[in-house]
């Protein structure tokens, strides 16, 4: 981190001088138990075990019951048994493990019962019905645009392309070791009216701090969770970047015995702006999925997502969970 202070001080008294200066419905055990009016909607992260669905109201949860019977139907209308990955019990509550992009869907259960009259011993078979919906989930990959001014004497000159490339280069190396690198890297020149001080120029610079630089994925140890790590690094890159820039204002504007060089960081002008995105067959829908509005959910039938998109587009001839292609 010092050595790229110092590069950039170089690089800015090098340049020319004299200048300016200038942020469900889940219980205590970790239930989940249906409701008679309405299908609960569950969120699953990929990769990890469902909550235990119970086949019966709270309500009801509460009451002795004669007989009962559960029977589970999981998407496409499949009745769902044991195995290694449902795990059902003799009191009808299931558990999915290591849910996948197509195990989302509805999940209905039956539940049945006998209510007994206390004089005649009379028997009647009670049922009722219970949907739940699960959808997997899994965390967007974070990137983060960020934008910086820096005065300079002049809108012309070869000056300012080396500031640009110079810059470009210190903040690759300063986030190179957490596989994340620097995008569409940009800047453009200003005539901006200061209160006071009458016109400067400045440079306005913008770019995009991404986590999937050359390398990423060896990163990641065979991680299913992937994202988890990507994000806590471009984290962290984010940190460096402005604890980076604020060094710069702190050297410039705390240094009284020299004159400010005429290209130097605007204090205060570091801006950064968190982009989500989504994976492949994944998207966002706020008014859909509105207990998990900042997650990436499987994109539903009639829906795709062929790239790093934000949102599912339609497709009619889709049938299926996390669809990556229309036909």
């Amino acid at each position: 981190m010092i050595r790229a202070w110092v590069l950039l001080s170089a690089v800015l008294w090098y340049l020319p001088r004299a200048g300016w200066q200038r942020s469900a419905l889940q219980n205590k055990k970790g239930f989940i138990y249906g409701t008679p009016e309405h299908p609960v909607k569950i969120y699953v992260k990929l990769h990890q075990n469902s909550p235990v669905l119970v086949c019966m109201d709270f309500k009801l949860a509460k009451k002795e019951t004669v007989d009962p019977t559960y029977l589970w139907i999981g998407p496409n209308d499949k009745k769902l048994t044991g195995s290694n990955r449902i795990n059902i019990t003799d009191t009808g509550k299931l558990m999915v493990k290591d849910f996948l992009e197509s195990l989302s869907g509805p999940y209905t259960c039956t539940f049945s019962y006998q209510s007994v009259q206390a004089e005649t011993q009379e028997e009647k078979t009670i049922k009722k019905r219970y949907e739940f919906i699960m959808f997997a989930y899994r965390e967007p990959d974070y990137s983060y645009q960020m934008a910086v001014r820096f005065t300079t004497k002049s809108c012309v000159g070869r000056y300012n392309d080396l500031l640009f490339r110079v810059l470009k280069k210190i903040l690759d190396n300063l986030i190179s070791d957490l596989t994340c690198h620097v995008i569409e890297p940009s800047y453009k020149c200003h005539f901006v009216k200061i209160p006071k001080h009458g016109l400067i120029h400045e440079l306005f610079i913008a770019f995009q701090v991404n986590p999937f630089a050359p390398g990423w994925k060896a990163a990641c140890n065979q991680s299913v969770d992937c994202e988890d790590i990507t994000n806590q690094n471009v984290l962290q890159a984010r940190d460096r970047i402005e604890e980076f820039f604020r060094s710069q204002a702190y050297i410039f504007y705390h240094d009284f015995n020299k004159t400010l060089p005429a290209m130097h960081f605007v204090d205060h002008s570091f801006q950064v702006v968190r982009m989500d995105s989504c994976r492949p067959g994944f998207g966002k829908n706020e008014a859909m999925h509105s207990n998990c509005a900042s997650c990436c959910v499987v994109c539903s039938p009639g829906t795709f997502s062929p790239d790093i998109d934000v949102t599912c587009q339609t497709c009619v001839s889709i049938h299926l969970y996390g669809a990556k292609s229309c036909p």
